[in-house]
């Protein structure tokens, strides 16, 4: 069995630094052999690629992809606390906030970006419950929020 870094370099995925939190919180926490994330936004660099609602200055594309980004963010959370990438044995649960016009439906697969990356990665370890939740407005007016809680390998 691969370990999820050597898995990580297969897909030509390399995780972000974790980004500062824009509020009073840490970026995730560990308890036992568990981890659970903040919420964490589509940072790229620092900034974010694309503001807005989806279903309005948004596209559903955009933001599948904008999900994605969040869940990379989010995992680069969680193995800051797990001791590493190769210690995150499983997820369990991802919610993905989508800010979203009030006619846009598409939640689910907008969050099929965050569930499929870490499909990629993880294999069936990456099988998760998730949330997908269509929120009114998110946090710099970012299009998506993700969190994540993982298992950890104890």
């Amino acid at each position: 069995m691969s370990h999820t870094s050597e898995r990580l370099a297969e897909l030509g995925i390399a995780l972000p630094k974790v980004a500062a939190p824009v509020a009073a919180y840490v970026p995730a926490l560990r308890h036992g052999r568990e981890v659970r994330t903040s919420g964490q936004l589509p940072f790229v660099e620092g900034k974010l690629p694309f503001t807005g609602k989806v279903g309005a200055e948004v596209s559903p594309d955009e933001a599948y992809r904008q999900a994605r980004q969040g869940a990379l963010n989010a995992l680069a959370a969680a193995a800051s606390v797990a001791g590493g990438i190769d210690e995150i044995e499983s997820i369990s649960h991802v919610t993905v906030f989508v800010a979203s016009t009030v006619d846009f439906t598409g939640q689910p697969a907008v969050a099929n970006g965050a569930s499929e990356v870490l499909g990629e990665i993880f294999g069936e370890a990456g099988s998760h419950t998730r949330s997908a939740v269509g929120v009114a407005v998110l946090p710099l007016d970012s299009p998506v929020e993700v969190e994540l809680i993982c298992r950890v390998r104890g």
